[in-house]
This record gives structure tokens, sequence and C-alpha cells, in this order.
């Protein structure tokens, strides 16, 4: 059975802090480890030109985060960790995705209505200070996806229309030019981790409230001794609810740990004692990483290494597929109109699903063989989604075991034997 293929982007436009590794990092690493799964993760250099202008910013950020996840856990040997802009073949494909999408689709992506609105409110032109990058971004990312035709996509819900413009894209593109595009699924994080910051909203870099991961220790010692409490004096009772400090710990914390630091609130712990426990064990965890962490600071060339052979490995995919994809769309070799036919014969030659709505209002499928005799009908599925699913859950599983029932006259052998072939030819 062929693995699932998920897919994570990390803009590379500033300084991961504990916010990022609770909610973001440490799980993807975790999944990583899963089996059955190809993972690839790559610095989106290209993204954070959209938001920032400062070279040396950015190229210092691309440096702390591919320090931060490799110090973290992350295995390049078992992963695809690249950056972005060392694969030339995505913006070739964004370009190719730009002449198949509708400029009516970008304009309504969440951030560049924002943008307008804000522009309205202010009475400024709708587009000013809009660049092209900003308007053109669902379109970037979609060739992220697509590229390495990623089926699972983690993000958190204000992400999920990017996945939708992305399976439009695609099934555009495949209307035009044939089956060449797996339609990416949205992967929703509901049960992400949120951290509070030093001020108790939400840690974030907007709110100028965030504990750098790999501050050095005494800094985020200080950083912590700094994390906002009541007044509530030593001896007082005090609640764990909305409390910044024991929300940070409880992400640190094993369930032992925390119900150890609830029962001290309860006792009146002094919050200078109760920030030196979260201190202290939140050095516990980031210590080992940030000799990893500082290591690597100190040697960007192993960096740079990592992320070379992790280009190489996938440029070993984007490569041959761009390939397929400047053919499809004709830009070939003047050379090979002559074999054009045969191709097409060759092409005619195999079976097909064929898609399709009814008078019901349901969508089906139907596999054919290359002389258009049915193989395989399908039952109704409420959404088009939902039977492009199925078609490749099909294609995807052992057709051997999978589960279907042959048209009249058909036997499993001869629908096994049709999925073998198109198998064979992709």
């Amino acid at each position: 059975m062929r693995s699932t293929r998920v897919l994570t982007g990390i803009t590379t436009s500033g300084t991961p802090h504990l916010g990022n590794y609770v909610g973001a990092i440490r799980p993807a690493i975790a999944a990583s480890r899963a089996p059955g799964v190809e993972s690839f993760y790559f610095l989106a250099d290209y993204h954070a030109l959209i938001k920032i202008d400062e070279p040396a910013r950015i190229q210092r950020s691309t440096l702390e985060i591919a320090a931060t996840w490799i110090a973290a856990g992350l295995d390049p040997e078992r992963v695809t960790f690249y950056r972005q802009s060392d694969i030339p073949e995505i913006p070739e494909l964004t370009w190719f995705l730009t002449c198949v999408c509708g400029k009516g689709l970008l304009n309504r992506a969440h951030a560049y209505k924002a943008s307008v609105d804000k522009n309205n409110a202010a009475g400024v032109d709708p587009d000013a200070d809009v660049t092209a990058g900003l308007f053109m971004y669902p379109v970037l990312m979609a060739a992220d996806i697509l590229m390495f035709n990623a089926h699972r996509v983690p993000v958190g819900r204000d992400q999920i229309q990017h996945i939708e413009m992305a399976r439009d894209m695609a099934a555009s593109f495949n209307h035009r030019y044939g089956e060449h595009f797996v339609l990416p699924e949205a992967q929703i994080e509901e049960a992400v981790a949120t951290l509070p910051g030093l001020d108790g909203r939400k840690m974030s870099k907007s709110y100028d409230n965030t504990i750098p991961l790999f501050a050095p220790r005494e800094q985020m010692r200080k950083l912590i001794a700094g994390i906002k409490t009541d007044s509530r004096a030593p001896g007082e009772p005090k609640d764990t609810e909305g409390s910044a400090l024991f929300q940070i710990y409880q992400a640190f914390a094993t369930p032992d740990e925390t119900a150890a630091l609830r029962q001290a609130y309860a006792d009146g712990i002094a919050w200078a004692d109760a920030k030196q426990v979260l201190f202290e064990r939140i050095d516990h965890e980031i210590a080992p990483m940030r000799d990893t962490y500082e290591s690597l600071m100190r040697h960007p060339e192993r960096l740079e290494d990592l992320l070379h052979a992790g280009a190489a490995k996938a440029r070993a995919i984007a490569t041959p597929f761009t390939a397929k994809l400047r053919h499809a769309v004709g830009l070939r070799d003047l050379r090979a109109q002559g074999s054009e036919k045969q191709v097409k014969a060759a092409k005619a030659a195999l079976p097909s699903f064929k898609q399709y709505r009814e008078s019901d209002g349901q969508f089906y499928f139907k596999l054919v063989d290359a002389q258009g005799k049915l193989l395989l009908q399908s039952t109704g599925y409420a959404a088009p989604k939902d039977a492009g699913q199925a078609i490749r859950a099909l294609q995807q599983a052992d057709a051997a075991s999978a589960q279907f029932t042959p048209a009249d006259g058909v036997t499993q052998e001869d629908v096994v034997s049709a999925l073998h072939q198109l198998r064979d030819a992709a």
C-alpha cells in the first residue's frame, strides 16, 4: 500500500518561541515518526518575501528555524526537509497554476479581502499597498502542495480556504490536461495547543510577548519571572483558571506534575516559587535541545549541507514530475510531435475512470476498459470530492483486497487487472 504524503511549510519570518514549539513543532515531529507516512517539511522563504523586505532578517530566520527543527528532533533521514527556494520547479508550477486559476477565486482569498476592507475603511484605493505577491500567495501555496501531490496538509481553520483553493486549481489543471494532481485534504488541527504569553494574551510576535524557545538559560529565567500574575500573597490560595503561568507549565508537564502544581496553587504557593518550578520544568525539556541548537547556529554549514541533501531528495520527485507537466501543457521537444498519435493511442488503450453527475443530484464514477465496456459502477456520493476520494482509495489500495462490486458479466479479476494496468501506466 502506498504511503500517505503529509506536507508542512514553515515561513521564515521570525524566531521560534515556546508557543511555536508546543503548538506546531513538537506535534509535527511526533507525527513524522508515524508508520505509513511520508513527510515533507519545507522552509517557506519565498512566502517570507511577501511579508518582509529585510534580507538579513529572512536569512537569520531561515537559519534559526532550520536549527530549531533539527534540534527538536526532526530526522532529515526519515523526512524530506528542504528550503522552498532550492526547488526551482515550484515557481514554474506556480505559473502553470496561475494560467488555470480564475482571478475571481483569488479575489476571495481572506488575506487579500482583509487588505481591501482595511483600505476601504480608510478611504483609500482598495489595492493600496497590496502587492501581487500577497494576491498570488494562494497560488504559490498550491504549488508547494501539488508539486509533491501531498494527500494531507496540517493547518489551522484559518488556512482551510487555501487548501480548498489548491484543490480547485488542481481540478482545473486535471480537467484541461489529464489526471496529474492528487486533490489535497486539509488535516484540521483541532487540538493545537496555544500558549499564553508574558502578558496573558496568546503568545505571538505580533504582541511582542513571546519567550524565545532557545533563549539562553538566564534570559529564559528572567522572562519567566516577568510573566504576569495577580497580587495574591504567599499563603493565599491561587486559581489555576486563567493563570498563564499554570497553562504554560501544563503544556510541558506530566499529568502527575500538573496535579502537584495545582495542589500547590491551592496551598498558596508564592508566585516566585511557582515561576521557579515552571522555569525548571521547561529547562529540563529544552536544555538538551538548546545545546544542539547552539552548536548548529555556530556551524551553519551543517544546516546548509542538510538542506542541500533535502533539496536533492525533493527534486528527485519534482524534476521528473515537472517534465511530465511541461509535456502535458505543450512545452515539448519539437521532434516529439510525430509520436503524439502513438501516445494518444497508448492512452486510449488503457482502462479509465469516468466521473459524472446524475439527475438525482448524486455524483457517480465508473471504470471502463479500453473499449468502453463497463467494469465497475459506483454508488452515489453527495459531493464530487467524495467520489474522487473513493476513486483515489481504489487506485491507491491493493487492488486485490479492495472492496467493490463488478458490473454484470465482469469478474473481480477483470477489475483487478484494469486497476493494475492503470497503476503500471502511472
